[in-house]
């Protein structure tokens, strides 16, 4: 797979034909088949909402004033029973959402919602995270970043310190790209996986990106340079060691006992083949086999790269589990049941990653990203980043099942938004992936010019199409996964956004996030659940 540069330039070219684009059957694409909508001056007095669904019998659900008044009253209530959990966590998983902003959640609930059965919309939907008793916003700019990138927010909400961008769990005195690891080493910050191994906990790292990749990285490595990810992509001279390696030298506690995810390449040799793609290589030029390293390294270690390898792991009878089933990121959601290889989900990785973890009786700290989001928004591929989320979402409930609310904190929460917007004043149960219907309207909205327009968009990215005016969507499947959104100005790769992100928290100590923080806040309520020094 190639990097995120040229996987965004071959994505684009492939679907930035929206004409060419086959049109498919709704019906036999989607998990449910909106029928009708109607409405008449009795359903407006009162508020009554009839969606029809498939061929099943039409359900009435009458959103009149005492649903809404009587659904209100059940939320107080709820709230006012809700009572903090002042002790210690044993345990703490925090998941990120790469890109995952406010839009992309809202847009990923009503995907979701509108794929259940007897929906009334799918508006109404909330993903597993959302029912969190305790919610915040993060605020995502840098030290020097306005709109940020991974490396300074993951570094912020790991370390408890904010960086600058492009550079991994060091302080603002190290410049981009510094070649020093004395410099490094002086100013690197401590994570908090790294605390947690000094104190006898075990951890892991799980995510769909490259393990070496921004958001993962910094959970156990300082550089300078988050692009540093083999060394063949260290400069000459250089003495801080690449980030696939310090993986590798973790030198605190026992090691990670989990890490999973894509990056294949940055651990082979470039004389050795890939497992799974027989005529493509490793990428380093060190000669060293750093997944050879991890089994002589760890006792009771194992490494997979597909399906089946991951499928044979015993949890109970494995200490350090290596899993890189990819070359570069792990396939799409949407794509990876397609991979010749095979490679497990978000949620299943999450399952393991928690059984092996979890044997420690003195707890684990577990990172969980779900890192497609943010490509699929550069590339301006709205149904494959909400795809991704819906997948993070199943792996947050898997984590709810699977640990104790007693004695495990699970924060939720992203590094930055993106500019996706959601808008076009669509009526209830309006496909989100379609063009916008107006409330008891027939046909499609129309802009300035006539032409219909969709329901989501971007501010920029590869999906604009306006060197000769907007484009005719009328008989344009906007549905389809390879469909790229509208963007208004023209760019290569759709950029991030600067709006807070939310924080979504269970658990002892959870009550802690409130209000409208600083990223950095994350880590100091993380650490604090543990029982931790800030930054010791």
């Amino acid at each position: 797979m190639p990097g995120i540069a040229g996987s965004v330039r071959a994505f684009s070219s492939k679907v930035l034909k929206p004409f060419r684009i086959a049109p498919i059957d709704f019906e036999k694409t989607t998990a449910w088949n909106f029928m009708a909508f109607k409405q008449c001056k009795s359903v407006i007095l009162i508020g009554t909402l009839i969606l029809a669904f498939g061929t099943s019998q039409a359900e009435q659900v009458l959103e009149t004033p005492a649903f809404w008044l009587e659904s209100g009253q059940n939320s107080i209530k709820a709230a006012e029973r809700l009572k903090a959990n002042q002790a210690f966590a044993k345990n703490v998983i925090l998941f990120v959402g790469d890109g995952m902003g406010i839009s992309t959640i809202t847009a990923a609930r009503i995907l979701e919602g509108q794929r259940k059965p007897g929906n009334r919309g799918g508006e109404e939907n909330s993903l597993s995270f959302e029912t969190a008793p305790y919610v915040a916003l993060s605020k995502t700019y840098s030290a020097n970043q306005q709109t940020p990138d991974s490396a300074p927010t993951m570094s912020a909400m790991i370390t408890g310190v904010k960086t600058n961008d492009g550079e991994l769990s060091v302080g603002i005195q190290v410049a981009r790209q510094e070649k020093s690891a004395d410099v490094i080493n002086t100013y690197k910050v401590k994570t908090l996986l790294e605390q947690a191994e000094e104190k006898g906990l075990s951890t892991g790292v799980v995510s769909t990106a490259r393990v070496t990749h921004a958001t993962p990285a910094a959970c156990y490595a300082h550089t300078s340079e988050r692009d540093w990810e083999s060394d063949a992509h260290v400069p000459a001279g250089a003495t801080v060691s690449d980030i696939a390696k310090q993986l590798l030298e973790f030198g605190y506690g026992n090691g990670l006992e989990v890490v999973l995810g894509g990056g294949r390449s940055m651990f082979l040799p470039d004389t050795t083949p890939d497992p799974e793609d027989s005529d493509k290589f490793g990428g380093r030029k060190d000669g060293m086999d750093l997944t050879r390293r991890w089994l002589a390294q760890y006792p009771k270690s194992a490494y997979v790269y597909n399906k089946a390898g991951f499928d044979a792991i015993d949890p109970k009878q494995t200490e350090h589990l290596l899993g890189l089933f990819e070359r570069s990121h792990m396939e799409y959601e949407h794509d990876r049941p397609n991979d010749k290889g095979g490679e497990p989900s978000l949620t299943e990785m999450t399952e393991t990653a928690i059984d092996i973890l979890s044997k420690n009786k003195k707890g684990y700290v577990l990172m969980v990203e779900a890192g497609r989001i943010d490509h699929a928004h550069h590339a301006g591929n709205a149904y494959r980043a909400l795809t991704e989320t819906i997948q993070l979402s199943n792996a947050v409930r898997k984590a709810l099942e699977k640990t104790n609310p007693k004695d495990t904190l699970i924060v939720v929460t992203a590094d930055h938004s993106h500019t996706f917007t959601i808008a076009g004043y669509p009526q209830r149960g309006n496909p989100i992936m379609g063009l916008v219907k107006q409330t008891g309207e027939t046909g499609f909205a129309k802009d300035s010019n006539g032409l219909p327009y969709a329901t989501l968009g971007y501010a920029n990215g590869p999906g604009y199409r306006g060197q000769n005016g907007r484009p005719d969507l009328s008989t344009v499947d906007t549905t389809h996964p390879d469909f790229l959104q509208e963007a208004i100005v023209p760019l290569s790769n759709e950029t991030h956004g600067a709006e807070d992100v939310a924080i979504f928290a269970f658990g002892p100590k959870a009550h802690l996030f409130h209000g409208v923080q600083e990223q950095s806040y994350i880590y100091q309520v993380m650490a604090h659940a543990l029982n931790f020094k800030a930054g010791r």
